[in-house]
């Protein structure tokens, strides 16, 4: 382009992906040559709004699991061979994917290969940024191989996984740009103020945070059980029921679980300010688990999927524990129920445990501290953008 105007194609499948595309638009877009750049591609209504000329919502088509996947595989299909050929035709100077990596690491493999046969009437050699790693560390170690060939930066949000990819592709260029969590929500900061540390919250009519997941089929899968789970433990300590949802598809959705005789409060959005009123979460394993740690809220995680996909699992699977919280911190901070363990009865002692037991209560908020300390310092958007910046030749 004759004025210097830059094409960048961004792609993010999921409503935290979302987040944080637009993040990372506006923090771009803060920069110098920032103003010059067209933001492409596919993401959500925040990325949207933020200033990306979105081909289609991806997000609105999320699935989680195998067996899920496989069953939308032509819907998938069609929306990838949409994008790439909205790659082809626009020819992008980067390419910036976020998270999603079932989706992306594919697209990444597609445009090496476009490039490689010839099918380009120009030198097009666009970037090809991740942002987020894949959890290659938890499944398919392998594939980092592959990774290193196609993609040109990984941006890591966690700090052990850049020293992960120095020791098996040593060349691979990894930047470690820290958490976004700690920028949306800075007053969670540990200031001796602005989070309930006291381990005796509780003590009057706890604020038990429902947290099912963003998900239609998340909804149908776990809250049943979280419903069954909180009317056994509210027979035993009064509480005071609470569920945050991501919009109100959801909440109309999970509306249709709820026995009448069951009293609680629903909402869209403002996770934030229900953390920080909730004594315990019981949540979906996923990005929820690291936003629960972030607020020090004591969690009960469960997780349920098709057969399929939970069989698959288990085989390829070869890290400790599914929640990140417990990653980072080598322990069971937050206790985890798979498949047929996450039943109510499971659920419900551990949540009374977790009300009850004052010292198991401190020794989770003091693993969380340390958890907590190992996201990096604010600013984390930015890094990135420069980063991406950086390989358009914006200095």
């Amino acid at each position: 382009m004759g004025d210097g105007r830059k094409t960048v194609l961004m792609i993010a499948g999921e409503a935290s992906g979302d987040a944080l595309g637009a993040e990372l638009i506006e923090a771009m877009q803060a920069e110098p040559g920032g103003d010059l750049i067209d933001f492409i591609g596919a993401g959500g209504p925040k990325m949207a709004a933020a200033g990306q000329h979105a081909e289609l919502d991806l997000t609105q088509h999320a699935v989680v699991g195998i067996w899920e996947v496989l069953k939308n595989y032509g819907k998938f299909r069609q929306l990838f061979r949409q994008l790439l050929d909205l790659a082809t035709r626009r020819e992008p100077d980067a390419i910036v994917l976020i998270d999603y990596p079932g989706f992306n690491l594919r697209f990444a493999g597609a445009i090496r290969n476009y490039q490689s046969s010839g099918g380009a009437f120009r030198d097009w050699q666009p970037k090809i940024i991740c942002y987020v790693s894949p959890q290659l560390w938890a499944w398919r170690e392998g594939r980092v191989h592959a990774i290193a060939r196609d993609i040109d930066l990984m941006l890591s949000i966690f700090p052990f996984e850049k020293e992960w990819y120095a020791e098996r592709v040593p060349e691979f260029p990894v930047e470690f740009v820290g958490h976004p969590l700690v920028d949306r929500f800075p007053l969670a900061k540990p200031d001796g103020k602005s989070v309930p540390l006291d381990p005796d919250l509780f003590t009057e009519e706890p604020t038990v945070l429902l947290l099912p997941g963003s998900r239609r089929r998340e909804i149908d899968k776990h809250l049943p059980v979280m419903l069954e789970a909180a009317v056994i433990f509210s027979e035993k300590i009064k509480t005071h029921l609470r569920m945050v949802l991501p919009s109100n598809e959801m909440l109309e959705l999970a509306r249709r679980h709820i026995p009448t005789d069951i009293k609680i409060d629903l909402q869209v959005g403002g996770l934030a300010k229900a953390l920080g009123q909730a004594s315990l979460a019981i949540a979906s394993s996923g990005t929820i688990t690291m936003e629960c740690a972030w607020f020090r809220v004591p969690t009960v995680v469960l997780y349920k999927t098709s057969p399929l996909t939970h069989a698959l699992g288990r085989t390829l699977v070869k890290v400790p524990y599914l929640a990140m919280p417990n990653l980072l911190a080598g322990e069971e901070l937050f206790p985890e129920f798979i498949q047929s363990a996450a039943n109510a009865d499971n659920l419900a002692e551990a949540s009374l445990r977790l009300l009850r037991d004052r010292s198991e209560r401190t020794r989770i908020l003091d693993g969380l501290e340390l958890v907590a300390a190992q996201l990096g310092e604010s600013g984390a958007a930015s890094r990135a953008a420069r980063a991406v910046l950086d390989t358009l030749n914006f200095k």
